[in-house]
């Protein structure tokens, strides 16, 4: 079996377990193993590096050699909403000369252009929970946040509408009010007008009389 064809590296578990818990961190340890007599590099890399802290997440190890590595997930505010995670990790690795030390890698030790014995491990990500009862809460948090979320919708709705009530109120009390001022003045016009016309028809009558 040549160098090439052979596996470098073990990695175990071949999958990463996060269990799941709200303001907690939580995390996995790989076990990295040299399946080779030569002095094996190796790199972690994940498709989502703002949410896991790899320490080491570089190392070099000597033939037949193992490095405990600890991979983190950071706390989490709130339940995702689905079990099924997409986020994938990529465990590199290549041959490098003897006694060579992680801080004398170059940039291009874990470049596939360059790099012709460079060698990859994919490894994905699961999230569980500890236990049925874990379980069925996780679920019920879930549809709490979602029944929340349609909840806070639904007062911002009334809000609003509640607001246009009241704006209606006010539009139709402006126009009730100018309405009535208008009737009023007609009515006191008129009643003047028939005082007017009643004092003229005294008089005028008392002149004749006279």
């Amino acid at each position: 079996m040549t160098i090439a064809a052979r596996q470098f590296i073990f990695v175990q578990p071949e999958e990463l377990k996060f269990q799941i818990e709200l303001e907690k961190h939580s995390y996995c340890d790989l076990k990295v193993i040299n399946n080779t007599e030569h002095d094996i590099a190796f790199k972690v890399k994940t498709t989502s590096p703002k949410k896991y802290f790899v320490r080491p997440n570089t190392g070099v190890m000597q033939p037949w050699d193992s490095c405990l590595v600890r991979v983190t997930l950071q706390t989490v505010r709130e339940y995702p909403r689905s079990m099924q995670c997409r986020d994938k990790f990529l465990v590199q690795s290549t041959i490098v000369p003897p006694n060579t030390h992680v801080d004398e890698l170059s940039q291009d030790t874990f470049n596939k252009e360059v790099g012709d014995t460079l060698q990859e491990c994919k490894l994905r990500v699961i999230y569980a929970t500890n236990g049925d009862a874990n379980h069925l809460n996780f679920d019920s948090n879930v549809v709490y946040q979602r029944l929340k979320s349609e909840r806070d919708a639904a007062m911002k709705q009334l809000q609003e509408l509640q607001k246009e009530v009241e704006i209606h109120k006010r539009r139709r009390n402006r126009k009730n009010s100018y309405g009535l001022s208008v009737k009023f003045t007609l009515l006191v016009g008129l009643i003047g007008m028939a005082m007017g016309f009643i004092l003229n028809f005294l008089l005028s009558d008392d002149i004749y009389h006279n």
